[in-house]
């Protein structure tokens, strides 16, 4: 049985929350092989654990994950260049309606203009909250995805692997009935 040492670290649900390989407390962090042949609970500071694991660095993932950051930044400035003009678009439109309509108009559009400012001010609230949550999120996912585990633990994981294996056998050689030997049939 070849197993590579390349754990790749995944999330799962709280409600999933299994013990730890380590401390047996619950965790959501689960390090699996790429071909999904092992896999075990681990909390997430002991994946900062010098002496556990270290990282294997991605760097085509780091390159990706720079390309996206960068593609993002580019959108937000055009959107904010966009909001920028239609808003001078817009300031521009209520000048000249202003000069054209009489007092008690003005006054109408105050009001409009007042529940309109309201309604641009939440919906940048929202966005703010938006983009606050998905900074938290990025910052969370930040750190390190793929490790390899040190000789000890990795040999943990291979000797556990071939326990299994061996009781699967045994159990199958056990429901054969021709494993074991035979009554003896001549006369001795």
């Amino acid at each position: 049985m070849s197993l590579t040492n390349v754990y790749h670290l995944r999330r799962v649900a709280d409600t999933s929350a299994k013990a730890c390989m380590i401390c047996f407390k619950p965790s959501t962090s689960v390090m699996i092989t790429a071909d999904s042949k092992d896999f075990f609970y681990v909390c997430p500071a002991h994946l900062q654990d010098r002496n556990f694991c270290s990282p294997v660095v991605d760097t085509e993932g780091k390159a990706k994950r720079l390309k996206e950051e960068q593609m993002a930044k580019e959108i937000e400035l055009v959107k904010k260049e966009y909001e920028e003009k239609q808003r001078k678009k817009k300031e521009r439109e209520k000048k000249s309606d202003k000069n054209d309509k009489d007092d008690k108009d003005k006054d109408d559009s105050k009001d409009k203009d007042k529940a309109a400012s309201d309604s641009k001010s939440d919906e940048k609230e929202r966005d703010e909250k938006i983009d606050s949550i998905k900074k938290a999120e990025t910052k969370a996912e930040d750190g390190p995805r793929i490790f390899a585990l040190h000789k000890t633990f990795y040999q943990i994981r291979i000797d556990r692997l071939r326990g299994i294996e061996m009781a699967k056998r045994t159990q199958q050689r056990l429901r054969n009935p021709s494993s074991f030997p035979s009554v003896p049939k001549g006369d001795i």
